[in-house]
């Protein structure tokens, strides 16, 4: 069972260890994904960049890559002490340029795989042509004629709603009820058409689905079955390998690396997990955080032969403020890739989420929406917790975690509006006034 922080707080985040972790799982396997198709996916993204540099310009500092700094947090917005426990640092994808979220390298990774698809059945790619060209008033209108379509809860589909219409496709994003309204007037201004259900995700994304089916010249981008988005998430693990470098940060035995990501339904946190693992093998240790009762994936991992296990059959409602998590069933691609990468499971509540993105914010000058909040829960629960602190001695990292680093993964946020943001900012601030302290335990 998940350990509770030592001051007994309502607030406390829940920390499981995947009894699995680094071992070989039976029937795991990785099936048809490898590293050479992230690869792939990242030398695809290097080549639409001057394409997308004309397209944004928000894009042209970049010369077209879409890439979120690492940044240095403030030890004490994980508690107290925490400095004492390794360096602490901000994967800042809410600051993620055009979608302002983790999704926009898998979403836009997708988009373009299938634009790249279609421009070269219609030879609209000739040999020597840069990928500019697809801007062309010739290549538009052929992409005019094709549909992009996806369920979402919100990041996802601003990633591949915003990139699709921009390169000309009609673009659909079918919406769950846990939609935020600002994520579908942001959508409708680019011209995407969004399709609104009062259902859960799940819901919205089974009926994207099944119209996407009916016209052959739609694509679907499947949040729970794509390679495609899954090798494009992967991408920020290599391109994480090298600011660490930049920045002088060693991974290795006595400079063990802590990453900690929100998820939903396991794309996004899956994919970076599958490359960090990659890059920096026995050393890097990754951990999900989830919503206590949309917590999807921890369920899943908790029951390897139950396929198909949603939050419901577990007892929860689907009920979080973190939208963007508000998921009743894990990816079972993604799943079986995990089985033996991932350390652990984090599970936060609500208050504790819109506490820390009020603490982000007075602490760190960061605007990230609650379900990006979400990831500081992830080191508080390993240092704080009697699990996490067994997990340490267990495996030998406890005399090397005054060398650690440990990452937190800001998901999304930067373009959340003002209004909405203050909101949850002053509710986060009247909830710090309760108790949330608590110590880390002696290594």
């Amino acid at each position: 069972m998940p350990g509770h922080f030592r001051d007994g707080s309502s607030q406390s985040a829940k920390l499981w260890i995947n009894p699995e972790h680094g071992g070989q799982a039976l029937g795991a396997d990785d099936g048809n994904i490898t590293i050479n198709d992230v690869l792939a996916a990242e030398q695809r993204l290097a080549r639409f960049a001057p394409l997308l540099q004309k397209l944004f310009p928000e894009l042209e500092m970049s010369k077209g890559m879409v890439e979120s700094p690492l940044l240095a947090l403030p030890a004490e917005v994980v508690t107290k002490g925490a400095g004492d426990h390794g360096h602490f640092w901000v994967k800042a994808d809410h600051q993620l340029a055009v979608a302002g979220s983790v999704k926009a390298r898998g979403g836009f990774h997708e988009v373009l795989e299938f634009a790249e698809g279609v421009a070269l059945s219609h030879g609209l790619l000739k040999d020597g042509d840069g990928y500019e060209v697809l801007a062309s008033s010739t290549a538009r209108e052929c992409f005019a004629r094709y549909e992009v379509a996806v369920g979402s809860t919100g990041n996802l589909g601003m990633s591949i709603g915003i990139m699709s219409a921009a390169l000309g496709f009609k673009a659909s994003v079918h919406m769950s009820a846990e939609a935020k309204e600002w994520k579908k007037r942001l959508l409708r201004s680019h011209g995407v058409i969004v399709h609104e259900y009062p259902g859960d995700y799940g819901q919205a994304v089974a009926i994207g689905r099944e119209q996407a089916s009916s016209n052959p010249l739609a694509h679907f981008v499947d949040d729970e079955k794509s390679t495609s988005l899954f090798c494009g998430y992967a991408v920020a693990a290599l391109r994480l390998q090298r600011q660490l470098l930049e920045l002088n940060v060693r991974v290795d035995r006595e400079h063990p690396l802590f990453v900690y990501i929100p998820c939903g339904v396991g794309g996004a946190p899956g994919g970076v997990c599958y490359g960090l693992k990659h890059v920096f093998g026995d050393h890097v240790h990754c951990f999900f955080v989830e919503p206590e009762d949309s917590s999807c994936f921890l369920v899943r991992m908790q029951h390897p032969d139950a396929e198909g296990i949603s939050i419901y059959d577990a007892g929860q409602h689907n009920k979080t403020i973190a939208d963007g998590l508000a998921v009743p069933q894990a990816s079972e691609l993604v799943y079986p890739l995990m089985r033996t990468r991932l350390a652990g499971m984090v599970v936060a509540t609500d208050e504790r989420m819109l506490v820390d993105l009020w603490q982000l914010k007075s602490m760190a000058g960061l605007k990230v929406e609650p379900s990006a909040a979400a990831a500081v829960s992830g080191p508080r629960a390993l240092l704080c917790t009697e699990v996490g602190q067994q997990y340490l001695q267990a495996s030998g990292l406890a005399p090397f975690m005054s060398a650690a680093n440990h990452i937190v993964w800001t998901t999304g946020g930067t373009l959340m509006p003002t209004d909405e943001f203050d909101r949850l900012f002053a509710q986060g601030q009247q909830l710090a006034s309760q108790s949330f302290a608590c110590e880390p335990s002696a290594a």
